[in-house]
Formats: structure tokens, C-alpha cells, sequence
């Protein structure tokens, strides 16, 4: 989507204050964070991943070893640095061939499905792969190093997850209207890439988590309520970025003004709301979990909330998002100390209303 004058002028208009963000999980960063980001960006622009050099710079400054570092700061050396080496291709994906490309639905349809089968079947070159098919094709390979069998199925059913919402993405970029908010919600919280990111927590800390507690109801809502944390707080704090830069509007706070015929300064009080909700959720039902987790389960567990406050700690301070109104204290500060919702009640949003369900209100 390519921002013309008019768009451009639009978007300013709607650009919104920064808000301070609640997460009651203390922050944590990895000691190796230099040498994994000097690492990273080495690794990122011998892959050629983008031809466009102005591109390259953006991406090279964007702190990927620093991501890595504060969402998973208990992480082996090695394979955290895998994960940034996977968050470098992701973000590049992202910007180049999905977000601020004309690429359409059938176009990234076939670069997925591409995609897909080099993580499926890493031994199966083809001629045309393209720079991100071929990058991905080795941090697969190199994943054996590191995972079980289990843990690379995992990974790569994550990835499944992960490239069906890319065209679902697409497919409403190219539309003249918005999604229902249940629509992107489901949506976004595949679209954004947590899935690979959780499914390689276990993988980071050297632990495995049995299948049977992995497939349990609470354990997966937790799970996804990491991807849509993830996913709402990118919103809060890159809207501005977004229009900017490309007048992208699918967003939360976007998506609110449609389904509730309302302004954007009342969308984003909703969309907080609305976040804190279920952060308030992720804290109480994570405790009753960890209560009987077993070592793996809690490396698990205790991960997913290490994810959601390190993506905001690397957030707070990322070039990428450095656009006048882009994340920054709040007047008050980045944090606050206390939810603007804290009611355990489900939220009227059928995709997630069963997350609730899993909480014991009597504990």
C-alpha cells in the first residue's frame, strides 16, 4: 500500500497519544544481548533477504538480538540465537512481501506455500526459492540441532499457523472494508508470528513440555493469549508507524471505530481496555496452572509471560517504531501499576470467550 499525500495527510491527523502499558511480569534480559544482535545483523544482510538497501538499514538497527534477549532471557547461546536469526527473516517477510509490498493473496499464497515446504522437507531444494524461502530452509536444519522430533513438529505446525494468517492478511489488505473485530482478532493473533516464536520457547531453554500438558485447554488458551497480547500491544504502539509509513490502518484500534461507530481516542481507550482484560486473565490463570506444572510445563508457562513483557521492554526502545508519535513514556510513564479492566468476566468476542471458561473463579 503505497502512502500518497492525501493518505499521508490522513494519517497524521488520526496519529494518537503513546499509552503506559500494564504487565505485572518483572523484566529480565539476557547477559549475550550484543553479541547476539552483532551476530544476527552479520547473518541478516549475508542473506540478501531484501534488495532494497534503505530497507537493509531499517532492518539492521531494529535490535533483533535485543528482542530475542528480553523475551527469552533464560536462553542457551545457540539456539536463542536461532530465534533472532527466525525474528530477522520474520520481520523481513513482514515488511517486504506482506505489510508495504503490492504482493497479493495468490502471489503470497504460492510464496507460503513455498515457504512451508522447506520447513516441512528442509532437503528439498528448489531453484526458485526465494531469499526468505532459502533463509528459512536453513535455520530449519539448523532447529535439529537443538529440538526433538517433537519439538520440530511443533515448530513446524507453528509455522502452518503462522502462513495461513499472512493470506488471510493479504486478503483483507486488498479489501475496500475492515474485518469484524472476532475476524481480526483470529486474524492477527496468527498473522503476527507468535506461534513459531512460542513454539520455540522450550526449544531456547533446553526443556520439553509433554505433549498431553501442551494439548491442555488452558495451556493452549494461555498460549493464545500470548500471541494476542503480542498482537494488541504491537498495535498500540505501532499504529502511527503504520499509517505513516503506509496508511495501513488494519488494526485494533481501527477495527473498533468500524464495529463501534466511534472515533479513534475512544477506540483506543476501548482497545486498553479491552488488553488489560486479558493480561489480567493471563496472570490468574498462569498461577493456577504453575500451582501443579511440572518443570517443563512451568519453564513453559513462566516463558509466555517473559515473552509478553520483553516484547514491550524491546518495543519501548526499537528504532523501528521511531516515527513523532511512535512508543514512548506516556506522560505518566511506560507502565502503570494497575489494569484499566481487571474484571475476570469473558469478553463479548466469541474466538476468545472460551479462554475464560478454562479459569477457576473460586481459587
Amino acid at each position: 500500500m503505497t502512502c500518497v499525500p492525501d493518505v499521508l495527510e490522513q494519517s497524521l491527523v488520526q496519529q494518537l497519544p503513546a499509552v503506559p502499558f500494564y504487565c505485572p511480569v518483572p523484566p529480565a534480559r539476557h547477559p549475550s544481548v550484543e553479541v547476539l544482535n552483532d551476530q544476527t545483523v552479520r547473518w541478516m544482510l549475508k542473506q540478501r533477504l531484501d534488495t532494497d538497501e534503505h530497507q537493509l538499514k531499517r532492518l539492521a538497527i531494529c535490535d533483533f538480538g535485543g528482542l530475542a534477549a528480553a523475551t527469552m532471557p533464560y536462553g542457551r547461546l545457540e539456539p536463542l540465537a536461532l530465534m533472532a536469526k527466525f525474528h530477522a527473516v520474520l520481520f523481513s517477510l513482514d515488511d517486504g512481501v506482506c505489510d508495504e509490498s503490492e504482493a497479493t493473496p495468490d502471489l503470497l499464497a504460492q510464496e507460503t506455500s513455498r515457504i512451508m515446504r522447506a520447513v516441512e522437507a528442509p532437503d528439498a531444494r528448489a531453484p526458485s526459492d526465494s531469499p526468505h524461502t532459502t533463509a528459512l530452509r536453513r535455520l530449519r536444519l539448523e532447529l535439529e540441532r537443538f529440538a526433538s522430533p517433537v519439538q520440530v513438529r511443533r515448530l513446524t505446525e507453528a509455522m502452518r499457523v503462522y502462513t495461513s494468517g499472512l493470506v488471510w492478511e493479504a486478503s483483507w489488505r486488498r479489501n475496500a472494508e475492515l474485518p469484524s473485530l472476532d475476524d481480526y482478532i483470529t486474524l492477527w493473533m496468527r498473522a503476527i508470528g507468535m506461534a513459531p516464536s512460542t513454539a520455540m520457547i522450550e526449544v531456547v531453554g533446553g526443556f520439553s513440555v509433554a505433549e498431553d500438558a501442551m494439548q491442555d485447554a488452558r495451556v493452549r488458551a494461555l498460549t493464545e493469549i500470548t500471541w494476542t497480547l503480542v498482537s494488541w500491544d504491537n498495535d498500540l504502539y505501532s499504529r502511527n508507524k503504520e499509517l505513516l509509513r503506509a496508511g495501513d490502518n488494519l488494526n485494533l484500534i481501527d477495527v473498533l471505530c468500524q464495529e463501534q461507530d466511534c472515533g479513534p481516542r475512544h477506540a483506543l481507550v476501548r482497545a486498553v481496555a479491552m488488553r488489560d482484560r486479558v493480561m489480567v486473565l493471563f496472570d490468574r490463570l498462569a498461577a493456577q496452572v504453575l500451582k501443579e506444572a511440572d518443570s517443563g510445563l512451568r519453564q513453559y508457562v513462566k516463558g509466555l509471560g517473559q515473552f509478553v513483557r520483553g516484547h514491550l521492554d524491546w518495543a519501548s526502545i526499537c528504532p523501528r517504531y521511531s516515527v513523532p508519535s511512535g512508543p514512548r513514556a506516556a506522560p505518566g510513564g511506560w507502565w502503570k501499576q494497575q489494569p484499566a479492566d481487571n474484571s475476570l468476566e469473558p469478553l463479548p468476542i466469541p474466538t476468545i470467550a472460551w479462554w475464560w471458561d478454562q479459569l477457576d473463579t473460586a481459587c
